[in-house]
């Protein structure tokens, strides 16, 4: 257990407060943390990749960590009203779609590897961004122009799709590729 891996899991440890601070309304607590938890992200990659202390846990830890938050929050600010039901269920579902996919390659012994794609990346920042944009205006009281606040739902459901349909791609040609190795399958 390294300095990164002990953040991640603190920020994984973050999501129950988390969740009750929005369920309570304490909204710039939830909004205070939800921040606090974007910047330990960015500060334990920094440092496993500046000193060397990438692991074998962290690779999973880190983005267990960051997928727990993310959901968490969706379905609770969905679960609030705060979000409307089609966006948390269709950002749930991507996320759903990969951790499944993962999980049945590792039932069926063959490998698939996740790799994040420029638009899967982006698709993060923009939950990112819609998340503490909600977080924010309830915890500050400023509302976001509608327009704005349109644009954001619809860049986030957009990458949401794309980001969702490549890994599906990948996890398709990874699956057909080891099947092809091991001389065809069935």
């Amino acid at each position: 257990m390294n300095i990164p891996n002990l953040i991640s899991l603190g920020r994984l440890l973050s999501v129950p407060l988390t969740v009750w601070l929005i369920l309570d309304a304490a909204w710039v607590a939830a909004f205070a943390l939800f921040l606090a938890a974007g910047v330990s992200d960015a500060i334990d990659g920094y440092i496993a990749k500046r000193y060397d202390l990438r692991s074998e846990l962290g690779r999973f830890l880190d983005p267990l960590a960051d997928k727990a938050l993310l959901v968490s929050i969706y379905v609770t600010l969905g679960l609030k009203g705060i979000l409307l039901p089609w966006i948390v269920i269709l950002v749930v579902s991507r996320d759903v779609l990969i951790v499944g996919g993962v999980l049945l390659s590792f039932a069926m012994g063959l490998s698939f590897e996740v790799q994040p794609s420029p638009v899967s990346k982006l698709n993060t920042v923009m939950q990112i961004t819609l998340a503490a944009a909600m977080l924010g205006q309830m915890g500050l009281h400023v509302r976001l122009p509608w327009p704005l606040g349109l644009a954001l739902v619809l860049i986030v459901a957009v990458t949401t799709v794309l980001s969702g349909a490549g890994y599906l791609i990948d996890w398709g040609r990874a699956q057909a590729s080891t099947m092809n190795d091991d001389g065809g399958g069935a």
